[in-house]
């Protein structure tokens, strides 16, 4: 790559990750290397483009000016990169994803698996948020493709994949472990473990629907911790089925007597303009 490009994706991933380390890291370069291409940056434009302190990087009204400048170079040399890629029938080639934890589990690793076989030079960057950081690396370009709930914002494109069901989730101990499907009004009988992604979910939907008010006692974003909680008797919860497979805890899991799902898709900003890589890799997804 040319070195003044270097410096360019140089600035931009340390902005996008807010230290000089982690986009050293990135780049596959020390973080002195990084600090220096910087540094030549800000002597060649006679400005100054970040602030250094001890808590990493950051933007100065001069570099927030140039950062999208840098930002669209780079991304045009990638848009660049990626059509000699194709011409080269997928000999190489990135594919970014963004994902959430139960897709990133149970269905990327058989989906990569096989498109390995056929295309073993390929690599890949996944990016693991909530539905709605996913949604915004899509808009913004961060990520090429990403696993979303649908209905999905309708600038993008989508692929349902497939509806996940919502399930109680019990201690083995507990009361109602015998039952064929759980009552949804007995959800706020005890303390609540709320698995939150961003935004309300579709475990709040259930609540709302059923005009319910739950006695919430803990808030996460992480699946295994809720699945922990309930395990050592704190509470009960709401988990979709994807996550629930192949958990080490010893809980149960029961059917709401009142059924929720959520659909699950993957989305992007264009596909008729996405890269060989992606609408190859789209294929693949029947692996799941």
């Amino acid at each position: 790559m040319d070195m003044n490009l270097q410096k360019y994706l140089s600035f931009v991933k340390t902005v996008e990750y807010g230290s000089f380390t982690k986009a050293a890291e990135i780049m596959n370069y020390t973080q002195s290397g990084i600090s220096r291409m910087i540094s030549d940056l800000e002597k060649e434009w006679g400005v100054t483009l970040l602030e250094r302190n001890k808590h990493g990087v950051k933007l100065t009204s001069d570099g927030l000016k140039l950062l999208p400048y840098a930002q669209n170079l780079c991304a045009d040399f990638d848009r660049l990169r990626m059509q000699v890629d194709e011409l080269k029938d997928l000999q190489s080639g990135l594919i970014r994803i963004g994902t959430f934890s139960s897709v990133a589990t149970h269905w990327l690793p058989n989906i990569i698996k096989e498109f390995q076989k056929d295309y073993p030079n390929i690599d890949y960057e996944l990016l693991l948020g909530d539905y709605k950081e996913i949604e915004e690396w899509v808009r913004s370009g961060r990520v090429d493709c990403g696993f979303l709930r649908l209905p999905a914002h309708s600038e993008f494109e989508t692929i349902f994949l497939e509806k996940d069901r919502l399930m109680a989730i019990i201690p083995e101990n507990h009361y109602l472990k015998n039952c064929d499907r759980f009552p949804v009004t007995s959800l706020c009988n005890e303390p609540f473990m709320l698995l939150e992604k961003g935004d309300k979910t579709e475990i709040w939907e259930i609540f709302e629907k059923n005009k319910l008010i739950p006695n919430i006692k803990f808030i996460t974003w992480d699946d295994y911790a809720v699945m922990s909680m309930v395990e050592s008797g704190l509470g009960i919860a709401i988990l979709p089925e994807l996550i629930l497979k192949r958990v080490p805890y010893r809980i149960i899991a029961k059917e709401l007597d009142v059924p929720a799902y959520r659909n699950i898709g993957l989305v992007l900003k264009d596909r008729k303009n996405a890269s060989l890589a992606v609408k190859r890799f789209i294929e693949y997804l029947k692996y799941r």
